[in-house]
């Protein structure tokens, strides 16, 4: 089996050298090489979407570039508009929660202080209940003047 092939070099438009390899007898597909023109191999692979964008001049006095100039400064400015009432939105969305935040930590001051009262209240009358209650067996009788016939 020989290996010979063929090379065909052509230089496309962005200058560069695309090498086609053909193998006659091993059956390989034909394989696209890039290589750059200049010796320093210098300048970026431009992309195809760019390509027609660089080298298209377009007159600033057209009524074509007049419209697209138009709509983009519609966009722009709608953009800003958008962007300005969002901030707006989101400070007064900030403001409110200030507010709530406050009337919350209020209610807990309130209700924290009516916890202490209330806790004050339950121990003092548990402690006159343990006071007023005697150990089993240890009775007295007394006699108490006020209570005649009940």
């Amino acid at each position: 089996m020989s290996k010979t092939s063929q090379q065909n070099t052509a230089t496309d438009a962005n200058g560069v050298s695309v090498i086609h390899t053909q193998a006659h007898t091993s059956g390989l597909q034909q394989v696209p090489q890039l290589v750059p023109v200049s010796p320093g191999g210098g300048g970026k692979a431009v992309p195809p979407s760019k390509q027609g964008k660089k080298n298209s001049f377009v007159d600033r006095n057209s009524d074509e570039y007049r419209q697209r100039r138009e709509r983009n400064n519609m966009a722009v400015k709608k953009s800003r508009l958008k962007s300005k009432q969002k901030a707006q939105d989101t400070l007064q969305r900030v403001n409110q929660l200030k507010e709530e935040n406050e009337r919350l930590e209020a209610k807990i001051k309130l209700l924290t202080k009516e916890l202490s009262v209330l806790k004050d209240l339950f121990l003092e009358h548990a402690h006159n209940l343990a006071d007023n209650v005697q150990p089993v067996g240890t009775e007295t009788t007394t006699t108490n003047p006020e209570s005649n016939g009940q």
